[in-house]
């Protein structure tokens, strides 16, 4: 398992994006040498967790809980195949490529070294937008992601510390309870029934996500 690229990218003016000034960091591209990884903040005050990664919508994106955003190069390749052209590592706005990993099938919480200093934890899955869509250019794009289910996670920072491609992946801790990132996405997207499921994976969720699990199993019941 190890890490095929670290994708950095710079504040873009588009036109498919409803950020008040008009413009975008998810148009990232694979860097050389190392990168630091730190928390950034909370969100909505804090931005990407990577030094020198823009990310413009804070109110969405970004902070702590969503510092790094990592997706399988294997899913790439899948969506490859799908769509009939090529996807760059980066492609998907992501900062992490990884070889190796089932990302989407990584439980909430779950604890990654990559190098020898950083240490990642799973909070939750990538929700696709408007904008993401436009950076793809294909048509119905939000609805074919969400139905694939395989969205890459977002990690908050445990250990700071710099990394850069080629690092080792190494998992440190896998939690107990059966929380995936693809379960979890399927339980805020398309079947919110799961939400109480999620409610196993505890503090480590994503706040956002603990909350609306919360509120559905005090409504609805487990």
């Amino acid at each position: 398992m190890k890490l095929l690229s670290v994708n950095l990218g710079r504040a873009k003016a588009v036109p498919y994006t409803d950020h008040s000034e008009g413009v975008t960091g998810i148009d990232k591209r694979p860097v050389d040498g190392s990168v630091r990884v730190s928390a950034p903040g909370p969100q909505g005050i804090g931005g990407s967790g990577l030094a020198g990664d823009a990310v413009c919508k804070l109110e969405h994106h970004g902070g702590d809980d969503q510092a790094v955003y990592a997706m399988a190069r294997e899913d790439l390749d899948e969506w490859e195949r799908e769509l009939g052209r090529t996807l760059a590592d980066g492609a998907f706005g992501e900062n992490l490529t990884t070889q190796g990993l089932d990302v989407s099938g990584a439980r909430i919480g779950e604890r990654w070294r990559i190098g020898p200093e950083v240490v990642l934890e799973i909070t939750s899955g990538r929700i696709p937008c408007r904008t993401f869509q436009g950076h793809l250019e294909e048509k119905s794009w939000v609805k074919r992601f969400t139905r694939r289910g395989a969205p890459g996670a977002y990690l908050r920072v445990i250990e700071p510390g710099a990394i850069r491609a080629g690092d080792a992946v190494e998992i440190l801790h896998r939690p107990d309870h059966d929380v995936t990132v693809a379960l979890q996405f399927r339980a805020v997207t398309t079947e919110r029934t799961l939400l109480p499921r999620l409610l196993a994976a505890g503090e480590a969720l994503h706040p956002e996500v603990l909350r609306m699990a919360r509120e559905y199993a005090e409504k609805y019941g487990t």
